[in-house]
């Protein structure tokens, strides 16, 4: 069987998106290979292994993605061990939450836009009693 590696993730700028993931979301930045002619292989992990490649955009169908790549839905959930911490911390970087923290059956939880305007959701999962 095989398994999801990585997922595609566009961007306009390199430098930009790393420095996002890396002090916003507290990603950890595993490559950064330059490929020639100005492209890139970056890869990105969260604490709980999701890992995403940056992808500058090199076309103006890639470009008109950006900020869209989920079609307007959460297209990725950041699970937080520490919501209000991470909450804080996001909000210290310019991190724009589109709600309040809420409180729902499986955890809190609170929709984000990245600088490109994808949603995320920052998500702490109930504790089992």
């Amino acid at each position: 069987m095989s398994g999801l590696a990585l997922t595609t993730f566009l961007v306009p700028d390199y430098d930009e998106a790393i420095a996002f993931f890396r002090g916003a979301l507290d990603f950890a930045l595993l490559e950064d290979s330059d490929l020639g002619g100005g492209k890139r292989w970056v890869v990105v992990a969260g604490t709980s292994g999701g890992k995403l490649l940056l992808a500058r955009a090199a076309n103006e169908q890639q470009q008109a993605a950006i900020g869209n790549q989920a079609g307007g839905r959460v297209g990725w959930f950041l699970v937080s061990d520490d919501f209000a911490a991470d909450h804080q911390r996001m909000v210290s970087w310019g991190v724009t939450f589109t709600e309040e923290p809420r409180h729902e059956s499986y955890g809190t939880v609170a929709v984000f836009r990245d600088p490109w305007g994808n949603p995320w959701d920052l998500i702490e999962h109930r504790k089992a009693a």
